[in-house]
């Protein structure tokens, strides 16, 4: 699966990196696959490897870190369009073609979701157009759409145990918001919902805990 990288911002602006085969490498030091210069961008930042399919991004415990779609990241499996920045650097992951592929199964989605499909559009341009499939539905911020978070998929190949533990700990999650839903107060007409302090506090433990999982299942192991 080879993958295509190309810079947006930074001193590199303007090179694509294209048809580089994974596990890639990206720092500013010689022996990456990709070599920045960038002095904010670790000597060996970030590595692209593919696993089961999919292209994992890892953050090498790099000084500045690694954001994707602005989100501060250690371990993250990449998406067409995905924007990767690593200090004064921004790359886009993916080519025309396959950020347009994405797009377009996107509008297909929507419209199926909707119950509609235009097949007129199907004429106008090819649904490879990333031309074209950038001018679908501007109202609707097809862009947010595109860096935003979608559902993940659950591991694949997970021994029973794993599995396991994967239940335990969704089953936690689910719990613990359900008795936080279950405790929220409306207010007026039901324009507004409160929460107690003590309700409160236990969301922003909650998400503690989450942070926690995350920097124990993607950050650096000794």
């Amino acid at each position: 699966m080879a993958i295509t990288l190309r810079v947006l911002d930074g001193a590199d602006r303007g090179r694509v990196f294209g048809d580089i085969s994974p596990p890639v490498t990206v720092g500013r030091e010689e022996g990456n696959s990709i070599q920045l210069n960038d002095e904010r961008v670790s000597r060996f930042h970030l590595k692209i490897q593919e696993d089961h399919e999919k292209l994992v991004l890892t953050d090498l415990e790099s000084t500045n870190g690694t954001k994707v779609n602005g989100e501060d990241i250690q371990l993250r499996i990449l998406r067409f369009g995905d924007m990767i920045t690593l200090g004064r650097s921004v790359l886009l992951f993916g080519s025309r073609d396959e950020i347009a592929g994405r797009l377009a199964d996107m509008r297909r989605g929507s419209a199926a979701a909707r119950g509609t499909i235009d097949p007129s559009s199907q004429s106008k341009r090819s649904a490879g157009s990333l031309d074209y499939d950038l001018q679908w539905e501007q109202d609707d911020d097809l862009q947010a759409t595109l860096h935003s978070m979608e559902p993940p998929e659950l591991p694949e190949r997970m021994s029973p145990g794993q599995a396991a533990q994967m239940a335990e700990l969704i089953e936690y999650i689910h719990i613990r918001i359900r008795h936080l839903m279950n405790s929220v107060e409306t207010e007026g007409k039901g324009e507004q919902v409160k929460l107690d302090l003590g309700q409160w506090q236990s969301l922003l433990d909650l998400q503690s805990r989450l942070a926690e999982y995350l920097r124990a299942v993607s950050g650096p192991h000794d």
